[in-house]
């Protein structure tokens, strides 16, 4: 069978962190005889060599290569190319992973949209990954009606035809931005790209020793000798015009601007940074017309300017004001409505904690020149925001924890300006609902809640909350998409999270009222603290001493709104004498269904049934749970200390 996807992965001393890339390569749903993975060894000079040869002599889908050391990854990469056999090949990098259903599905994607170029979703742990390009998914992108120029990391699939006929390969040698040279043209080249939103193909990850090649620091005049050579690409297959202009505001934002501003570039050590700042100057001067810089936010269109006039003092300065404004968004309602999570919050913009303010009858105007100092550039930073209000947004994301993947949720927001006092002063506050349908969430897990602001200059992130204690919005767990789903606030930094599948006492389970609990002949009736948005399938367990017993039951809505009546037929006549013990399964179909124990229990007697507190246990068993819990901790001591011995 013909193979359909060719993984070229370059590796260079990885050590441990290459085991996540290979599982994930082995666990993908694309059959084995359709993939192939090919290990570039870069002249790797740890364990890793014999840890590639040993997997290739077991698994026929991993093939490897080796190589003298080439000094970065261009070279790793065409020689991949060159050995792969599948009409389509995907790049990775030694330390990121893939999702488990990532071949699978950007082949098929790109089979359908006739594409040259597959973007999967990416998410990234410790590192910037693009957003708005993965916002929805783009069967027929270009640079001109999508945000592709955003992402111009190699992690993507291609069409190796394309590859050949229009003979692209990645430069070589010890350089940088290999990677913005060879994307750059093949999204000017190619007949079609396709962006895939929906799941999550490409895990890019910062290794825990900080060791990624992109993290470290890099000599300014070959990283921007190397970056030229990107915008040659841009004029190579561009007119002058809007487009070109667009294509290299990307660089000009990304590559110069930000590394400019507030902490990132307050951190650096200042020779650096002055070195920085002339290369960055050298090439704005050089490179960039007017319509390039006009086209920014206007932040950055003020660090443009200063920079263009070789004005280092006053970037630093604009930098150090920049640095103390922060987004905040506050947590309004928070509930269940018409089977999902309705979602309030206002968002703004903060300066030393305190909202900033702008003036009210502010109009926009083009910076023809640098500022003549920071008090003008902030002045005109803050009329040009508030003049560009009706274009602020504001985004709810939903970010596993675990893995960083994030999703927006559905929004409606209304921009308000709230006058401050008397002086001609206004805050502008964002004030939204976003709407939470767990079934968009695709797996269990921690999901933080996160607020996306742009206004202004600025787009930045921040956690939903804190939310006051006193009076936080608590709803009950939802029962949503056959999941419990748990809305609530992390402690002790009071930020909204969701927890799906969650199980066990945080379920609050254990705040049912026995009094709330009745028995009519074999029928059962229970109110409980869930949320569900009709009638719901789950499961009851019944535990005696001697035997355990199980039938089905429903979950419907309160008719005050208040929680959920759960009903069920009990099997009476089933019921041996005694006290039985009574557990809920909330998601009956699911792999495992997991019971949690309900506060109150059932007595039977002369084939009547009634309710009974749950009986506790005696003193001798009470006892032997402390002494076994006790025994484990002693254990757990023992085995820490050896460790730390060894």
């Amino acid at each position: 069978m013909p193979v359909k996807v060719s993984v070229i992965v370059p590796v260079y001393n990885p050590g441990i962190y290459i085991e996540d890339c290979i599982a994930s390569l082995q666990r993908q749903s694309l059959p084995p005889e359709e993939y192939e993975v090919i290990f570039v060894d870069d002249g790797s000079t740890d364990e890793t060599p014999a840890r590639l040869d040993a997997l290739a002599a077991e698994d026929p889908r991993m093939k490897v290569i080796h190589q003298e050391n080439s000094g970065w990854s261009g070279k790793p990469r065409n020689v991949g190319i060159e050995a792969s056999r599948g009409a389509f090949v995907m790049f990775v990098d030694n330390d990121d992973y893939l999702g488990d259903e990532a071949l699978e599905r950007m082949y098929d994607y790109g089979v359908a949209n006739g594409a040259d170029v597959v973007v999967g979703k990416m998410a990234g742990k410790g590192r910037g990954v693009p957003v708005e390009l993965f916002r929805r998914n783009h069967p027929h992108a270009t640079v001109e009606n999508a945000p592709l120029i955003d992402s111009l990391t190699p992690h993507k699939m291609f069409r190796r035809a394309f590859l050949d006929r229009i003979g692209l390969r990645f430069p070589e040698g010890r350089r940088r931005l290999e990677d913005h040279v060879f994307i750059a043209e093949a999204y000017l080249r190619a007949e079609n790209v396709s962006v895939l939103s929906d799941y999550v193909c490409y895990y890019h990850l910062r290794r825990e020793d900080g060791s990624n090649a992109g993290f470290e620091r890099f000599d300014p005049v070959g990283y921007f000798k190397n970056l030229r050579e990107a915008l040659d690409v841009v004029e190579r297959y561009t007119e002058p015009g809007p487009v070109r202009d667009k294509l290299f505001r990307r660089w000009l934002r990304v590559e110069m601007v930000e590394r400019l501003r507030a902490r990132r570039f307050l951190k650096l050590p200042d020779d650096y940074r002055r070195e920085l700042f002339a290369e960055i100057h050298e090439v704005v001067v050089e490179r960039f017309g007017p319509g390039v810089a006009a086209g920014l936010q206007p932040t950055q269109q003020v660090v443009a300017a200063l920079t263009a006039a070789d004005r280092y003092d006053d970037v630093v300065s604009f930098a150090q004001w920049e640095a103390g404004v922060a987004p905040k968004a506050a947590p309004g309602h928070v509930e269940w409505r018409d089977g999902s999570l309705s979602v309030g919050f206002t968002a703004e913009y903060t300066s030393g904690g305190e909202p900033v303010t702008f003036p009210a009858d502010a109009e926009a105007t083009p910076l023809d020149d640098a500022p003549k100092d920071v008090s003008e550039a902030v002045e005109w930073v803050a009329a040009q925001t508030a003049a560009r209000f009706g274009q602020a947004t504001a985004d709810l994301l939903l970010r596993e924890r675990s893995s960083a993947a994030q999703y927006f949720m559905p929004v409606r927001f209304t921009r308000e300006t709230v006058p401050v006092g008397d002086g001609g002063e206004v805050r502008l506050v964002l004030r939204a609902t976003a709407t939470v349908d767990p079934a968009d969430l695709p797996k269990d897990g921690v999901w933080d809640a996160l607020v996306r602001v742009k206004l202004g200059g600025w787009t930045k992130e921040c956690r939903l909350g804190p939310a006051p204690r006193e009076s936080r919005p608590t709803p009950d767990v939802g029962v949503v998409g056959g999941r419990p789903v748990l809305p609530y606030w992390t402690d002790p930094h009071g930020n909204l999270s969701l927890e799906l599948g969650v199980r066990g006492k945080r379920l609050g389970l254990g705040r049912v009222q026995q009094s709330g609990v009745t028995v009519s002949g074999d029928h059962v009736r229970a109110l409980l603290p869930v949320y569900v948005p009709g009638e719901t399938e789950v499961r009851l367990r019944f535990v005696s001493a001697q035997q355990i017993l199980e039938a089905p039951g429903t979950l419907s809505p309160a008719t005050d709104g208040t929680g959920a009546v759960l009903a069920a037929a009990l099997p009476v006549e089933n019921f041996a004498r005694g006290v039985w013990r009574v557990a809920l399964c909330l998601a009956p179909d699911a792999a495992r269904p997991l019971y949690t124990g309900l506060p109150f229990a059932l007595r039977s007697a002369g084939g009547r049934v009634q309710v009974a507190p749950v009986p506790q246990p005696g003193l001798a068993l009470r006892v032997a749970r402390r002494a076994r819990r006790a025994v484990g901790t002693v254990r757990r001591k023992v085995s820490r200390i050896r460790i730390g011995g060894q």
